[in-house]
């Protein structure tokens, strides 16, 4: 009887502090996954990587500032399913919830998919499967143990990340002040710039739609600030806290990303299959080119670390979201709406999460990461339109010009910028999003009885 109440009152207690939710968003983010990611953005922007992430910055701080209006509002666990149900309306917030599923259920496998390329890039001779499993097991044994634990974890691994990108950032530095980039000496190539130059930004070969390709592949970069709304029933004076968090990780990981690889660029100037066998995955082959043989196995080693943190943060936000819709009932009560009465964590959704990274061993990072950007482009858009609805039009704070600046004009922007990444959306991604729609609104038409009735949702005060 006793475990019955334990069970019927466990809920998710508020232990977070402002910097502690900081370090679980850069953790997520994962600062490292530039190196990761620079080859194929450096391809698709036409060597502009530092534009592309300067375009996908923007339209996140302007996301960012409708997140914490929603957050003020709706301090709920469930962030984009939870405004738009509330905001628009339940069966719209549902499908927003399903689409972000996609994005928050397969952001723990990117980090499955990237520690397996470095690990089996040091130990070749071990089957790949033993990794998968094995990283699975641990990403759920942290999130059992409390989202304290994983602030804490998390800490010292996004302080020795920023420490890395600042010695490889210096590594750059040094060699281009010499005169020396990847292909030799500068002053003997035709048309390479030294040290300091506007080329990364810009050049007569800059192509807007490519920038802009290039950014919605960089959503993926951003992926965790977002996800910080998830952490809203276990953050003190949410209200306040949370908007500032999810603001600053945006500004901080942002920062980082357009310095270092503003140098990146200048030392890599042209198609990158000039230096990489795989455009994809170029972390190894670019700490190799900058730092010798020795400095890529440290630093390998430590982004396999940095890795897990990383998709221990991101575990941790999608079984929080799968917890709120399973309180809701819209997904089943019974399991996804479980809360461990002594360790405070949606565990049957944990494990659950863990279980879905073993899928990782099916499927490419690319594949994986383009699904992620449709997951996230879809939550971005609909929490700016979440706060002109809830605002703007249900509250009428339209009446003076500074409610329309914060209520209308910014999401309104927010709103067209994330627009312009869905223009240049990846067929792949577009298609595998929108057939992962369609079994969503299958079962919500299923779920509310052929949309005759609105679909559940918890009517408490949050």
């Amino acid at each position: 009887m006793q475990a019955a109440d334990a069970q019927k009152t466990a809920q998710l207690q508020k232990t977070l502090v402002l910097w502690q939710v900081i370090i679980i968003g850069l953790a997520y983010i994962q600062p490292m996954t530039l190196l990761d990611t620079f080859g194929m953005v450096s391809r698709d922007s036409v060597q502009h990587v530092p534009t592309s992430y300067l375009i996908a910055l923007v339209a996140v701080l302007l996301t960012s500032i409708s997140y914490g209006h929603m957050i003020r509002k709706y301090p709920s666990s469930g962030s984009a399913y939870t405004y738009v149900q509330k905001s628009v309306h339940p069966n719209a917030g549902f499908m927003v919830g399903w689409s972000s599923l996609l994005d928050y259920l397969l952001s723990p496998m990117v980090n499955i998919l990237l520690a397996n390329i470095y690990l089996t890039d040091m130990f070749p001779e071990v089957n790949h499967w033993v990794w998968i499993i094995g990283l699975s097991l641990v990403m759920v044994a942290v999130n059992l143990r409390g989202v304290r634990f994983v602030a804490n974890f998390n800490s010292l691994i996004v302080l020795l990340q920023i420490l890395v990108i600042g010695f490889f950032t210096y590594l750059i530095f040094s060699k281009l002040s010499a005169g020396q980039n990847a292909l030799g000496a500068i002053s003997v190539q035709d048309g390479h710039d030294g040290l300091w130059s506007f080329s990364p930004f810009w050049s007569p070969d800059a192509d807007l739609g490519k920038l802009i390709t290039g950014a919605t592949i960089l959503c993926f970069s951003f992926t965790g600030f977002d996800s910080l709304s998830s952490l809203a029933e276990e953050t003190k004076d949410t209200k306040k806290t949370l908007p500032r968090a999810i603001f600053l990780t945006a500004l901080i990981s942002g920062l980082i990303f357009v310095f270092a690889t503003y140098f990146m660029q200048l030392y890599f100037p042209g198609d990158p299959t000039r230096y990489f066998q795989l455009v994809d995955e170029t972390q190894p082959e670019i700490l190799l080119l900058v730092g010798g043989a020795f400095f890529q196995s440290v630093v390998l080693s430590f982004a396999i670390v940095t890795v897990m943190a990383s998709g221990i943060s991101a575990h941790a936000g999608v079984s929080r979201l799968m917890y709120v819709m399973g309180r809701d009932g819209v997904l089943p009560k019974k399991f996804f709406g479980h809360i461990h009465p002594r360790s405070h964590t949606p565990s049957y959704n944990i494990w659950l999460a863990g279980v879905i990274c073993l899928t990782a061993g099916f499927l490419s990072l690319e594949f994986v990461v383009a699904l992620i950007s449709f997951g996230a482009l879809t939550a971005f858009s609909f929490v700016n339109l979440s706060v002109i609805c809830s605002y703007g039009f249900r509250d009428g704070r339209l009446k003076t010009p500074r409610d329309i600046a914060r209520f209308f004009v910014l999401p309104l922007c927010g709103f067209i910028s994330i627009g312009a990444l869905w223009l240049e959306v990846e067929d792949t991604s577009l298609k595998a999003g929108v057939a992962w729609a369609a079994v969503g609104l299958i079962y919500l038409a299923w779920l509310t009885k052929g949309f005759r009735r609105s679909a559940p949702q918890l009517h408490e005060e949050i």
